[in-house]
């Protein structure tokens, strides 16, 4: 009897054991997770241990697969309503019209995200996202349009998890898309001109995303995304102003050009780097100025020449490097196809006598007289004038280099009356100023702490003597025809190539108030006739500016 009950207390014992062990290893196979419903994200982590090694199989029949749960990671377990979002995040209608990367942005956010969603409650907006809705809503104070943003209904009491996950989605997209207008503007700059050469510094929508999410006050931040230069903010304070007379009753015509205007030259200030430098130099072609500009403080102006319009001056940024006093001058490609090339393929060679230019073939001296140039590519041979009184550089240029070949110069004494003219567009690309000796002085001073009299004792002494610059010293080609003063006034320059009116069209949908410039002639009268009628004047004339049709900027 004692017999048979031990036997039978062993069996129930090995039973117990064997439904324990059964158990154990059902609530961690990784096949068959069990996930409840939650809003608190920490209280699904437990389920989701790795596979144990004991259910590892040992070996597997040939040609099967490995298990899932060893080569995918198991998704971050979310919110509900988060859980919504990621699925209509995967909406082909909601991707149609979305943009590619904003949308990879939100998929990355939503698909870490362990807590509540960024902006939604069961009782609409929080007090963050209703902060971020007004403020791109006041898009138009800013010179941006609040029209251009799809924005969910600030009071809206979602009655569903997808309506809340779209709620959600819709400010998102709308905050990433302000990120991307507020910095970089509305439009691809090069899309507008071949002339903008210009990539503006966006933030990656990612970093917006999280930089958003941690920011106590999601409206200072999205104000904190537009440029920080001095103009920008004084155009927009001319722009609020503008706004304000025609509330007032003002001149709706008048003051609807001027507010387009000051609208276009802030989205140029968007296209703009970040950081300007702390010395730098500034062009504005419209306004015939170069600027040196020092913390924040203009330090030296001077008067600029610039090309014509069909030899437009661009617009970029790159770093001043070698100053060159008393250069030779090597024609560009330009001036040798449009100038040199027809009056040679006629075998008229008195404009190279003229303008004291040499001829070279891979670097030796060649006689113009024996080459046919109506056979030859007249690219392949370097035509150059030596440094002295007649060169079309002047006795100094300056170097950024750039993929243009643009640079800065001196330039005539013929050419030197343009200066006091108010329209000063008068040769190729490069820029010409009016006192190349004084801006020498002011960056070598900078860079380098020289005084004035080692700057002239270059050039008075020097023959093709370069001068590196060691610093940084930023030169930005720009294009505003509007600039504000610290008074608030607003000063407004031509539009030169006819940008203004390109930019319009594109924001606003017509140019109306910004007409083109008529377009250049082909042939101007007198000092600036065209190469082929002038060649045949004497060396003693020798007027580089005209003969040659304004290449002797260049």
């Amino acid at each position: 009897m004692r017999g048979h009950l031990i036997v039978a207390v062993l069996l129930c014992t090995a039973q117990v054991l064997a439904l324990a062990v059964g158990g154990s290893a059902c609530a961690e196979d990784p096949a068959t997770p069990v996930v409840q419903p939650s809003l608190s994200a920490p209280s699904l982590e437990p389920t989701l241990k790795p596979a144990a090694p004991a259910l590892t199989p040992t070996a597997e029949p040939a040609g099967s697969l490995p298990l899932a749960a060893e080569s995918t990671p198991a998704p971050v377990p979310a919110d509900p309503v988060v859980a919504a979002i990621r699925l209509k995040l995967a909406d082909p209608g909601l991707r149609k019209d979305a943009n590619p990367d904003d949308l990879a942005a939100l998929a990355a956010f939503y698909g870490m995200t362990t807590g509540s969603p960024l902006w939604m409650t069961e009782m609409g907006f929080t007090a963050k996202g209703q902060a971020a809705l007004f403020e791109i809503e006041k898009a138009d104070d800013w010179g941006l349009s609040a029209a251009a943003f799809e924005l969910p209904q600030a009071g809206d009491l979602p009655a569903s998890l997808e309506a809340q996950a779209l709620a959600e989605i819709k400010l998102d997209l709308a905050i990433l898309k302000y990120a991307r207008f507020a910095r970089g503007g509305r439009l691809n700059p090069s899309k507008i001109s071949d002339l903008f050469d210009q990539v503006p510094p966006l933030r990656d929508p990612k970093t917006v995303m999280s930089e958003i999410a941690a920011a106590d006050a999601p409206d200072a931040y999205l104000r904190s995304l537009h440029p920080k230069h001095e103009q920008f903010e004084r155009l927009r304070q001319a722009l609020l102003a503008a706004r304000a007379r025609v509330d007032a009753g003002g001149k709706p015509a008048a003051n609807a050009v001027e507010i387009r205007r000051l609208i276009i030259n802030m989205e140029r200030w968007r296209w703009m780097p970040e950081d300007l430098g702390a010395v730098y130099v500034w062009n504005n072609s419209p306004e015939f100025m170069l600027y040196v500009v020092k913390d924040g403080k203009t330090i030296y102006s001077d008067k600029t020449l610039v090309g014509t319009i069909g030899y437009a001056t661009p617009v970029f940024s790159a770093d001043m490097k070698t100053i060159v006093f008393n250069p030779d001058w090597i024609a560009p490609e330009t001036v040798v196809t449009e100038n040199l090339l027809p009056p040679l393929r006629s075998e008229n060679y008195s404009i190279l006598k003229i303008h004291k230019l040499s001829v070279s073939y891979q670097g030796n001296p060649v006689n113009p007289t024996k080459v046919d140039w109506g056979r030859v590519n007249i690219l392949n041979y370097t035509f150059s004038q030596k440094a002295g009184p007649d060169n079309v550089l002047g006795k100094v240029k300056f170097l950024f280099p750039n993929k243009h070949t643009v640079y800065m110069h001196d330039t005539l004494p013929v050419r030197r009356k343009y200066f006091q003219k108010p329209m000063r567009a008068i040769g190729h690309e490069c820029v010409r100023m009016e006192k190349p000796d004084k801006f020498a002085e002011v960056l070598l001073a900078e860079d380098k702490g020289w005084p004035a009299g080692q700057v002239q004792d270059l050039l008075d002494h020097s023959t093709n003597s370069p001068v590196t610059i060691n610093h940084e010293i930023p030169v930005h080609m720009t294009y505003f025809t509007a600039v504000v003063d610290e008074a608030g006034k607003v000063a407004t320059f031509v539009d030169l190539y006819g940008l203004d009116n390109k930019l319009a069209t594109a924001l606003f949908g017509n140019a109306t108030g910004f007409p083109l410039p008529p377009p250049e002639p082909k042939r101007p009268q007198g000092e600036e006739a065209d190469a082929s009628s002038l060649a045949n004047r004497t060396a003693t004339s020798n007027d580089i500016a005209g003969s040659l049709q304004g290449f002797a900027g260049d």
